[in-house]
């Protein structure tokens, strides 16, 4: 940004009301600012910033990602039919691509058993782990819409800062997925949900018909722990576990992350054994080994289910 661009925006925040008198004065907004216009003038004075330094960081980098944006999608989608064209070359099946996946949507009849993204922590995390959740649910839409046998997936208390932040996302609204801004508890009836936690007594092994799973949709660091579990009970719905401990032995701590939870509940649904589930969805770096037997297995090892997600 030139010097003379510096001194208007800077007279644009100090004399607002001299731009209402001339209509030819051009309305400079976030969007126009490309570059940190720095501190000083030519000068060496320094200039009045409309915001702070931390702030300004902040837009500047909401600027360039939004400036970014197409021009990304657009080298992305170079790289995707390159890819293509090499594997074809390689007689190499990527899978379906996204237009027969839109339309395998259509065909595909979901089961009655589903699992709910509960997204009613907004407040409990900063704008950064927000994103992450967001992330975390774009793997689970990915990897539910692929699958043979999809499950129901819904995401609740769907509004506010969430409804924004996934705004950034293009043709959300057109996903295979049911998006609602009301709790679950004013959709299901709560015979009919199950709220996934750690710290529950009970272990669930095997899925019930016409049975809702619910994630709890928060990325806190371990901020909160135990605050799924508090709300199950106080609510007064049926809460349970995975069995990480009877089938897997871990070196890190039993974090896991949404999308790791979602996929484990889908590949077992779809008929894969627990063990083999766990190995094939943990991260290697989770260090996951398969317990010599039951006896073996750390049972008394740490697990989180929604939380600490460096994906």
């Amino acid at each position: 940004m030139c010097d003379s661009e510096i001194k208007t925006v800077v007279k644009d925040d100090k004399f607002s009301a001299d731009k209402t008198e001339d209509s030819s004065f051009h309305q400079y907004t976030l969007f126009d600012v490309t570059v940190d216009p720095g501190l000083k003038d030519d000068g060496g004075n320094v200039l009045p910033r409309p915001y702070t330094k931390n702030q300004m960081r902040k837009w500047l980098k909401k600027v360039r990602w939004e400036n970014r944006k197409a021009e990304k999608r657009a080298k992305e989608k170079v790289r995707a039919k390159e890819r293509r064209k090499e594997a074809k070359a390689a007689n190499i099946d990527l899978g379906p691509n996204r237009k027969v996946l839109k339309k395998m949507k259509l065909e595909k009849v979901k089961s009655t058993t589903g699992i709910i993204i509960d997204l009613s922590f907004d407040d409990l995390m900063t704008e950064k782990d927000r994103f992450k959740v967001i992330k975390q649910i774009l793997r689970c839409y990915s990897i539910n819409r692929r699958s043979d046998t999809p499950m129901q997936f819904h995401i609740t208390s769907f509004g506010g800062k969430s409804k924004h932040d996934i705004s950034r996302h293009n043709g959300y609204e057109n996903w295979d997925v049911e998006f609602h801004e009301k709790a679950y508890l004013d959709i299901f009836p709560k015979d009919k949900i199950v709220y996934l936690t750690s710290e529950s007594d009970n272990v669930i092994e095997n899925f019930e018909e016409d049975t809702f799973y619910i994630i709890g949709g928060l990325v806190d660091h371990n901020q909160h722990k135990g605050l799924c579990h508090k709300i199950a009970v106080e609510q007064g719905i049926r809460h349970g576990q995975l069995p990480l401990s009877k089938y897997i032995n871990m070196k890190t701590r039993k974090v896991l992350t949404i999308d790791h939870v979602f996929e484990i509940l889908l590949r077992v649904y779809e008929g894969m054994p627990w063990q083999d589930a766990l190995m094939k969805v943990l991260p290697m770096r989770k260090g996951a080994h398969v317990c010599d037997s039951v006896s073996n297995c750390n049972s008394d090892l740490d697990i989180s289910y929604k939380s600490d997600c460096s994906d």
